[in-house]
């Protein structure tokens, strides 16, 4: 259930994102045009926002490989080590794919345009880099779940609440940066929840309470208390609500939770076809690598179906329209993925039969304050942008740690 949960949830991110702008041709040429939502689609935005599900899907799949490693006595470096270096690939040739274009640009002249264009990119970083946040945390995540039960989630939703006051109180959106730290986290205490049987077994009761709690919570903060009346933002709406995130994406995940429970508890997708299965296997394999290079490919369509309308231009109001953009965009992703996958697996270092627990916890301290600039730096590697330099620099090197940390015996031999 979670792992279809997961697969549909990366197809709506990438549809999504297709609507985001318009292409329009004018006299100067075509132009990329905002798209500003009818408020009639508002409430659709809470229906199909789907984020929540990745970080609800992870404290899940955290949960279910913590407890394998405690019950084979592994060490904490094994499980640093393993989910880590899981991320490497992916990220390595992303990172390194836009750092090489972008500094291009840079050193041929183009510096403050491609800084802006890969700052504007490497936005897509904020899960990455709290994602590592959360993967390194996570141990810590379930021992306090087993032992305090909603303790620690009441605790979070509370800090989120002052966040979230302050910063509506002041005006200073940036503020809700902080919700990064609580929100996430705390979503992330509802997947191992539901690990635990929170929402699949017990009385009904608990399944639809939640569904209907998190439901109106989401209603009460948008109509009692001014938060923005949609999910994500649009071009007349630039502050929503899922990034940074309000505690509206914990009330939403709790309905989706909720759901889930419900959707599991009814036996409608007990049975799975074997080739579906399979199938989502695969997806939540590449997850990682459609997330992050779906942007891109939507570039790529965009630019395909502009030479088409240029040699057609009857057909442009077909070729340019958003339907058609999202199915060419999905192919060009279903076409990508799998070439730009088996180069990340080649860069995925094997785990060995030992792990150096603190070159792994080096590892991802490393990667994460290296994803981090990159992210809110961009990934032009030039003598004017130390960020951006420093950011690529430390991502390429935390992978390096991580290899080593994930193969002890490679680690001495280095040495």
């Amino acid at each position: 259930m979670i792992d279809l949960a997961r697969a549909c949830s990366v197809i709506v991110v990438v549809v999504f994102h297709t609507l985001l702008y318009r292409i329009v041709l004018t006299e100067g040429g075509p132009t990329l045009v905002p798209w500003a939502a009818p408020t009639w689609l508002y409430p659709l935005t809470w229906v199909l926002m789907i984020m929540p599900l990745f970080f609800v899907a992870g404290g899940f799949a955290h949960t279910l490989t913590i407890d394998r490693m405690r019950r084979e006595g592994a060490s904490a470096g094994h499980y640093l080590a393993s989910r880590g270096r899981r991320l490497i690939g992916p990220l390595v040739v992303f990172v390194s794919f836009c750092a090489l274009v972008s500094s291009a640009a840079a050193w041929a002249g183009w510096l403050d345009a491609a800084s802006e264009l890969s700052r504007l990119l490497m936005q897509l970083l904020w899960f990455i880099t709290v994602y590592l946040g959360i993967v390194a945390v996570a141990p810590g995540a379930v021992w306090l779940h087993d032992r305090a039960g909603v303790a620690p989630m009441l605790v979070l939703a509370v800090l989120a609440v002052l966040v979230d006051a302050w910063s509506l109180i002041s005006g200073r959106w940036e503020l809700r940066n902080l919700n990064l730290a609580l929100v996430w986290p705390l979503v992330h205490q509802f997947g191992i929840a539901y690990q635990r049987g929170w929402w699949r077994t017990g009385p009904a009761w608990i399944a639809w309470a939640s569904l209907v709690a998190g439901a109106g919570l989401v209603a009460l903060l948008v109509f009692g208390f001014g938060y923005p009346p949609s999910s994500v933002g649009f071009a007349d709406l630039p502050i929503a609500n899922i990034q940074p995130p309000t505690l509206a994406m914990a009330a939403l995940a709790l309905a989706q939770c909720g759901l889930l429970g419900l959707v599991e508890r009814s036996g409608v997708l007990a049975s799975v076809p074997a080739r579906t299965e399979r199938l989502l296997g695969v997806l939540n394999t590449v997850m990682v690598s459609v997330y992050l290079w779906h942007i891109p490919c939507i570039a790529v369509a965009g630019g395909v179906l502009l030479l088409l309308a240029g040699i057609a231009p009857g057909a442009a109001g077909v070729l340019l329209s958003p339907g058609v953009l999202a199915v060419a965009s999905l192919a060009c992703v279903a076409a990508a993925v799998p070439l730009l996958g088996l180069l990340e697996l080649r860069l995925i270092p094997p785990l060995g039969p030992r792990q150096d627990t603190v070159l792994a916890a080096l590892a991802f301290a490393v990667l994460g304050f290296g994803t981090l600039l990159v992210w809110q730096a961009g990934t032009v590697v030039h003598p004017q942008r130390p960020a951006s330099t420093l950011g690529v620099a430390m991502v390429l090197l935390g992978a390096w740690v991580m290899g080593r940390a994930a193969d002890r015996s490679q680690a001495r031999v280095a040495e």
